[in-house]
């Protein structure tokens, strides 16, 4: 009777360790995760940026609207276009006109724009060194007048988002250093009150394989049920992060919160299973002395 009391409390036990290192865990993977979405906003927002600067092939005076449609198939056609309008002068006027509350051709006895090509660049080509193989490409056109966009605009956002991307870089290295350690440390701390069973199953003649298999499948399920309430943690965090700010949505890429997701389930399994594996060799090597 006092062995079965015994045994059912080292049971119950055992299992309140694993629910609380189970806790720390997912708690540790949910702090990586949030970071991971905010890096992801953070990286969805500068394309958006990117892809939000305008360009405009501005043609010469007296050019058909024909030419002027050719170009921009010319231009849709190619690998570093994202999406583009060709503008008349007279759509031009009334664009004018919309945007200024100015009706300029009252006032002078013709239209002084141009006919234009308007389009916007794929995030990867909004650099310095594409854009001037882009401009050079379009000037090949005899129809082509100017090539305009803000160089200063686009050398700026370049440089901020380099340096920003730095910052993350450092703080996202450091920050998974530091969850590979805390969740390291939780896992050894949990196993702690497993190092006499392990002793004992050596001791009776159990295979190093043997014993480990056991406190690996549970390591992996556990990583599994850690990851599995991270996750949820996150997308919770993204739901009600969307809900209090709507402009969120539109930076909201499932390709990248699977990846996300993914990835907390991955090092969730592998940092358990690792840490969990480590905790058992270290207690076999060790001296039963040592142990108390």
């Amino acid at each position: 009777m006092t062995n079965d009391l015994i045994v059912s409390s080292k049971v119950k036990k055992g299992k309140a360790t694993y629910a609380y290192s189970i806790i720390g865990v997912a708690l540790v993977l949910f702090l990586l995760g949030s970071l991971g979405w905010l890096v992801i906003n953070a990286g969805q927002l500068s394309k958006s940026f990117k892809e939000n600067i305008e360009i405009s092939i501005i043609l010469n005076d007296n050019t058909r609207d024909e030419m002027g449609l050719k170009l921009q198939e010319i231009i849709d056609n190619q690998a570093f276009t994202k999406s583009s309008q060709f503008i008349t002068k007279d759509k031009a006027a009334e664009q004018f006109k919309k945007d200024f509350g100015e009706d300029f051709l009252q006032v002078l006895d013709y239209n002084p724009l141009y006919t234009s090509v308007n389009f916007h660049l794929k995030s990867e080509y909004m650099n310095t060194d594409s854009l001037i193989k882009i401009e050079k490409f379009i000037k090949q056109s005899n129809i082509v007048r100017e090539v305009f966009y803000q160089k200063n605009l686009v050398d700026m956002m370049n440089s901020n988002v380099k340096r920003i991307g730095i910052v993350i870089i450092i703080i996202s290295l450091f920050l998974i250093f530091s969850v590979i350690i805390l969740i390291d440390n939780t896992i050894r701390l949990a196993m702690f009150s497993n190092r006499f069973l392990i002793k004992t199953m050596q001791m009776v003649g159990a295979t190093r394989w043997f014993i480990a298999k056991p406190f690996n499948i549970r390591s992996v399920i556990n990583g599994i049920i850690s990851a599995v309430i991270a996750i949820i943690g996150v997308l919770a965090l993204k739901y009600f992060a969307e809900a209090w700010l709507p402009e969120l949505k539109s930076l909201s890429s499932i390709k990248w919160m699977i990846i996300l997701c993914s990835s907390i389930l991955a090092m969730g399994i592998f940092i358990s299973l690792l840490s969990t594996h480590r905790s058992v060799i270290k207690y076999l090597r060790t001296q039963l002395d040592d142990l108390y």
